[in-house]
């Protein structure tokens, strides 16, 4: 593979990875100061923290955020994020590349079906992407770019995302950790069996239109705080197919838990957290925010 090609598809992941995976959307006027949003205050006996359920990409209309986010943003001590994206270390761009690439120089069209394969084909050159930059990749990889690609074209921006705004604002102030980090997104999704990853790319294939058709639902849901409607989004892709369920299993229940014991251990410490995590982590039966309310804390949307 050329040193061109290698860069390319750095490039492409890193956007990927921003914009990971369903929580974007276009324009909504922002929250009056007495409607509820996509904002949790957790108590426990000794301390305090906020969540924040994230979109990853925007338009600049979703500036300024509500006063009751920053202000909660403002008195906290710390940052936490899924990955600090801002601080990409030059080992975990070469996890990613090899997270994302065979090793054994197989290709895409060998670990799918014929029909999965045309369908990713065509999707790729309905978007202008070149066959030849994905001969080598896996499914996951060309599932996440075709997403990324749709999302642009919609006009969103990772530089608008949730994410992004506070790791600016935290820089040099507060201090930041990481619920996860990127080589551990991307070991997550490297480890999909062939069977889970061509699963993941057909359902995101399928579901792309929908999407694109309801975006406007969806932000609405986030900006109301209307975790009723984003849940049935994040979990559509498991009515309409019951054999996602060991995909949501790794990519969301499974880290829901992780998070949500990360966020127990810091509201054991003496800081204020102001923790920012994907939309889609905080809502349902299995989400961060029902976990914390079932371990007895305090929760409170705002």
């Amino acid at each position: 593979m050329s040193k061109g090609h290698s860069q390319k598809k750095t490039v492409s992941f890193l956007l990927l990875f921003i914009m990971l995976l369903l929580l974007s959307s276009v324009h909504a006027e922002n929250n009056s100061s007495d409607q509820k949003g996509f904002l949790w205050k957790v108590q426990s006996k000794t301390n305090t923290a906020y969540i924040v359920g994230s979109i990853h990409a925007y338009k600049s209309e979703l500036y300024p955020l509500p006063k009751k986010m920053e202000n909660a943003f403002d008195k906290s001590d710390a940052l936490a994020v899924e990955a600090n994206i801002n601080e990409i270390k030059p080992e975990s761009m070469m996890t990613m590349i090899n997270g994302a690439l065979y090793k054994d120089k197989s290709t895409l069209e060998k670990h799918l079906s014929k029909e999965t394969y045309e369908m990713s084909v065509q999707k790729l050159k309905e978007l202008g992407l070149p066959l030849e930059l994905f001969q080598n990749t896996k499914p996951w990889f060309v599932a996440l770019t075709v997403t990324s690609m749709e999302l642009q074209k919609l006009g969103l921006n990772p530089e608008y995302g949730i994410d992004i705004y506070f790791l600016k604002k935290a820089e040099n102030k507060k201090r930041i950790v990481e619920l996860e980090s990127i080589d551990y997104q991307v070991n997550l999704l490297s480890s999909f069996s062939d069977t889970e990853q061509e699963l993941f790319l057909v359902s995101t294939l399928r579901d792309l239109h929908f999407f694109k058709r309801e975006i406007n639902t969806l932000l609405k849901a986030w900006n109301t705080g209307d975790t009723k409607t984003m849940e049935s989004f994040v979990s559509k892709s498991l009515q309409d197919d019951p054999r996602m369920l060991p995909i949501y299993e790794k990519l969301v229940f499974k880290r829901n838990k992780n998070m949500a014991s990360k966020i127990e251990g810091y509201l054991r410490t003496k800081e204020q957290y102001f923790v920012v995590v994907g939309a889609a982590h905080l809502v349902g039966k299995e989400g961060v925010i029902e976990i914390l309310k079932k371990k007895g804390y305090l929760v409170e949307q705002l």
